[in-house]
C-alpha cells in the first residue's frame, strides 16, 4: 500500500491557504460579523437564509452573548497586565452593536469556517495517524503543537468575532496563521527527502535570504496596520486621495521594504540562474512581482477588492516560498517514515 501520509501532510497545508483565501474575501466584503456568535452561526450549525428565521429580538440575543465573552475576554487581558486594552473593549459601546442580518455575508463567513473546520480536522488526523501508525516523537511533538496552536486561533476567532472585528485582534489571529503555516512547512521539510546543504553556496545567499523572509514577515504585519487604518479613513469619510498623506510612516516603510525584498531577490535569482540550483528562488521572485504590481493597484489605483484579496495571498505564498527555504538551507535529521 502506497505511503499517504505525506500527502495528508500536504492537503492540510493547502488547507490552511484557502482559510487565508477565504479570510481575505470575508474581509474584502465585510462580511466578518456575518456570523454573530462561535462556532455556531445564528446558534445553527448551518446558518439561516432570510431573517424571517432568525427571531424578532436576535439582535438583542447575540448583543447579550457578546457582551458577556467580552467581558470574559478582557478579564483575561487584565490578568496579562493589560488593563488599558481591557478598559477599551469594555467601554467600546460601539462592540455591542448588531448588523442587521444579510445573507451573503452570512454565508461568506460561514465559508470560511468551513475551511478552518476542514483545515483542524485534517490536521488532526495527521496527528492520530502519527500516534497509530509512527510513533515518531519529534513529529508527534511538532503536530501537536501545531494542533493546539490550530485550536487556539479557532478559539482566537470567537474573539476576533466577539470584539466586532477590533482591528489589533485581526492582526493577531493572522500572524499566529502565519506561525502554524510555518510549523507545517517545517513539518514537511522533516518527512521530504533531504535536501543539500550546500544549496545555498556562496553564503551570502543564505544571508540575504533570512533577511527577506524576516522583512517579510514583517511586512504582514505592516500591511495589516496600513490596512486597517484605511478602514478606519474611510470610516470617517477620507477617500483614496487622502490615503498616502493620512497613513503615515507605517505606509512608507511597507512601501519602501518591498522594494528593498524586490532588490535583494533580484540578486539572489540572478545568482541562482547561473548556478541553476533552486527551482523555488525562481517561484519567489514571480510571486514578488506580482505581490508588488498589486500593491501598486491597491495604492494609487481605485481596483476592485480582488486585487486586496490577491494582495494578502501572494504575501502569504512569498512568506511560504521563503520559509521554506530558510528551512532547506539548515541541516535538518529527515524523519524516515515506512509503510
Amino acid at each position: 500500500m502506497k505511503n499517504r501520509f505525506p500527502t495528508i501532510v500536504k492537503i492540510t497545508l493547502a488547507s490552511l491557504y484557502l482559510i487565508f483565501l477565504a479570510g481575505s474575501i470575508v474581509r474584502m466584503t465585510g462580511s466578518g460579523m456575518g456570523c454573530p456568535d462561535w462556532p455556531k452561526c445564528f446558534g445553527q450549525w448551518i446558518p439561516p437564509s432570510e431573517a424571517s428565521q432568525l427571531p424578532d429580538n436576535y439582535k438583542k440575543i447575540y448583543s447579550n452573548k457578546r457582551a458577556k465573552k467580552i467581558e470574559k475576554f478582557a478579564n483575561f487581558l487584565s490578568s496579562l497586565g493589560m488593563q488599558e486594552t481591557a478598559e477599551k473593549l469594555l467601554n467600546d459601546p460601539l462592540l455591542r452593536v448588531e448588523e442587521d442580518f444579510n445573507s451573503r455575508k452570512t454565508w461568506t463567513e460561514y465559508a470560511n469556517r468551513l475551511f478552518g473546520f476542514l483545515a483542524g480536522n485534517a490536521m488532526l488526523l495527521a496527528f492520530i495517524w502519527l500516534l497509530l501508525k509512527y510513533r515518531k516523537r519529534k513529529l508527534i511533538l511538532l503536530a501537536g503543537i501545531n494542533l493546539i496552536l490550530m485550536a487556539i486561533e479557532a478559539w482566537f476567532g470567537s474573539i476576533v468575532v466577539a470584539s466586532n472585528l477590533v482591528p489589533w485582534t485581526i492582526t493577531v489571529h493572522m500572524l499566529l496563521a502565519l506561525v502554524i503555516i510555518a510549523l507545517q512547512l517545517y513539518f514537511i521539510r522533516l518527512i521530504s527527502p533531504k535536501y543539500s546543504t550546500n544549496s545555498f553556496q556562496p553564503k551570502w545567499m543564505l544571508v540575504l535570504i533570512w533577511i527577506c523572509f524576516v522583512i517579510t514577515f514583517y511586512q504582514m504585519f505592516l500591511g495589516t496596520q496600513v490596512r486597517e487604518s484605511i478602514d478606519e479613513l474611510t470610516k470617517i469619510g477620507y477617500g483614496r486621495e487622502a490615503w498616502t498623506d493620512k497613513l503615515g510612516m507605517p505606509f512608507y516603510i511597507h512601501r519602501s521594504f518591498s522594494w528593498l525584498v524586490l532588490l535583494l531577490i533580484v540578486v539572489i535569482a540572478w545568482k541562482n540562474e547561473q548556478m541553476k540550483k533552486m527551482s523555488s528562488i525562481r517561484a519567489a521572485f514571480i510571486v514578488l512581482c506580482i505581490e508588488l504590481l498589486s500593491g501598486v493597484l491597491l495604492a494609487y489605483i481605485d481596483m476592485p477588492g480582488l486585487i486586496q484579496t490577491s494582495h494578502l495571498i501572494f504575501a502569504t505564498v512569498l512568506f511560504g516560498i521563503l520559509t521554506m527555504l530558510v528551512f532547506r538551507s539548515r541541516t535538518a535529521t529527515n524523519v524516515t517514515l515506512k509503510v
